[in-house]
């Protein structure tokens, strides 16, 4: 009877945590969808907390935050595209994207797409004073883009960004429109045979590469 009553009991756990995953995965297939095709910055703001909200209720999972990092990493890009940026406004929300990437890495160390992001975040740190803040937030970005890089060479966001630096980057300062057109092609190719781990792993920046492929 005991060994019955164990085997009932070992049974709805392992039913119990089926469960909980798939529910896991179906919210994160619901969200991560959204992340390739969202830029208004409310609407970024509420992915990331939504994201983050999953993070909380799993705390083992890495992408989750690793998502809300990204989201809102986003929404300081958009929010500087809507006029010169203001600290005030985008430094504690880049604040938030670095606090919830650093959650994303000490779960999931030497990661290629958390480098990725951690480039971002330098990068939108920046650019609020590109004057006064490049020589501390320049090398910190092109150190992790090529910590990302060195990681995975066949991740085309790698190639992205480094496109869209010489894209928007004065020639003067080591900006080209050439290089940035054969690096954006290079993404195309790393798209072709590039695999995600599962259908919730990143695998975002196709819709940003396309945008890119068709200035030149």
């Amino acid at each position: 009877m005991k060994k019955i009553i164990l085997f009932f009991v070992a049974t709805m756990f392992v039913a119990s945590s089926f469960a909980q995953s798939e529910k896991y995965l179906n919210t994160m297939r619901e969200k991560v969808a959204a992340v390739d095709t969202t830029w208004d910055v409310t609407k970024l703001k509420e992915l990331s907390a939504a994201f983050e909200r999953i993070a909380d209720a799993e705390k083992d999972q890495w992408l989750p935050y690793y998502y809300a990092a990204l989201t809102q990493i986003n929404a300081v890009m958009m929010t500087g595209m809507s006029g010169a940026p203001d600290a005030a406004v985008t430094d504690p929300m880049t604040d938030k994207a670095e606090e919830l990437l650093n959650k994303a890495e000490a779960l999931s160390k030497d990661n290629s797409e958390i480098y990725v992001v951690r480039k971002m975040i330098a990068t939108a740190r920046m650019m609020v004073d590109p004057m006064n803040r490049y020589q501390t937030y320049g090398p910190q970005a092109e150190a992790a883009l090529a910590t990302a890089k060195k990681l995975n060479p066949d991740n085309p966001r790698v190639y992205i960004l480094e496109g869209q630096d010489k894209f928007y980057t004065p020639e003067q300062f080591g900006g080209s429109k050439e290089q940035a057109k054969a690096l954006f092609e290079e993404a195309q190719k790393k798209f072709e045979t590039f695999k995600p781990a599962s259908d919730i792993d990143p695998d975002w920046g196709r819709n940003t590469l396309q945008y890119f492929l068709t200035q030149f």
